[in-house]
Formats: structure tokens, C-alpha cells, sequence
């Protein structure tokens, strides 16, 4: 059972969008419990994105913990003049890979769902993923997730390096 929900807008501004929403179930002496699990993927559009898992017995306070377990996990993305990564990279999470290629003015996100989710909330205009290995969402998200966050920005390679700007992109 998954679903997709569309973008909700935070009192913080910070926009929030479901990527999936399972129901678990737990055999007990009694019989079932069940409960759903929400992974919840939070950001400004302007460099900050965050993912989130929450869990309850109903749906709707899944999702609330989910957004506020995103929230407490933001993570800061090095983007260009062109809106897009400023390196190729290639995240790993689980089974899952996603390889981040940067992409020109006006090439928008080519992207599958779970990625395209968090390129989005991102603020990424321009990139092209491809997801190698699982397809689970869970794992693309955190993978997408892990590659964001291990991209540097010229000025830190080059502060880096003690090098210039000009040095490191020649």
C-alpha cells in the first residue's frame, strides 16, 4: 500500500512531501497490530532537504513524526550557477546507488520518483540521476540523500587545498 502525497507547506517554509506510506503488521498473541510507517521528505528549495521516517497506528501522525524526524535531519546541498550539483557523485545507501550527473541551464531534473522528490525539495533545477542497484524507496531516498551531502562546492576544495577558485577549475 503506497501513496504519494503532494506538497504541504511548513509555518517554518519549508515545504514537506510523502514518498511512501506502508502498513506493517506485527503477529502478537492476540492476533495483528498493525501500524503504518511514513518516509517524509522535507527542504526549502533553496538548499536544505532533509528525510524522515515516522512511525504510528495511524496515518496522519506517521506522517507528523516523519516531518519532524526530517526536520531534525537537514543537511546542506552545494548547488551551482546553474541550479544543479557541482560534481558528478554517486551515493550508496543499503542496495541501493544513485549517480548524480551535473546537467546545463534548461536540462531540468531527470530524475526517477524518489529522487526526483528530493532533487525538488532540494532546490536543484538542472541534474540527471540514475538509480543503479535496489529500487527501494527508502534506500533511493537515503542514498539521494547521501550523495547530496558528500558534494563540496569549489570554494571548499579549493579552501581545502589552499588553492584559488581559478586553480581548482582549470
Amino acid at each position: 500500500m503506497a501513496m504519494e502525497f503532494n506538497n504541504n507547506k511548513n509555518d517554518d517554509g519549508m515545504l514537506d512531501k510523502v514518498v511512501t506510506i506502508k502498513r506493517v503488521t506485527k503477529v502478537v498473541k492476540g492476533g495483528r497490530n498493525m501500524r503504518f510507517t511514513a518516509l517524509v521528505v522535507v527542504g526549502d528549495e533553496n538548499g536544505h532537504v532533509g528525510v524522515g521516517l515516522g512511525k504510528a497506528t495511524e496515518i496522519p501522525e506517521a506522517i507528523r513524526k516523519g516531518k519532524e524526524d526530517a526536520a531534525k535531519h537537514l543537511i546542506d546541498v552545494a548547488l551551482d550557477e546553474n541550479a544543479s550539483v557541482t560534481h558528478d557523485f554517486i551515493g550508496k545507501f543499503g542496495g541501493a546507488q544513485i549517480l548524480l550527473k551535473r546537467a546545463p541551464e534548461g536540462t531540468g531534473i531527470i530524475a526517477g520518483g524518489p529522487a526526483r522528490i528530493v532533487c525538488e525539495l532540494a532546490g536543484i533545477r538542472n541534474i540527471r540521476t540514475k538509480s543503479l542497484g535496489s529500487n527501494n524507496k527508502q534506500n533511493v531516498v537515503l542514498a539521494t540523500i547521501d550523495a547530496l551531502s558528500q558534494i563540496k562546492s569549489p570554494e571548499e576544495i579549493a579552501r581545502k587545498r589552499g588553492k584559488s577558485v581559478e586553480e581548482i577549475r582549470a
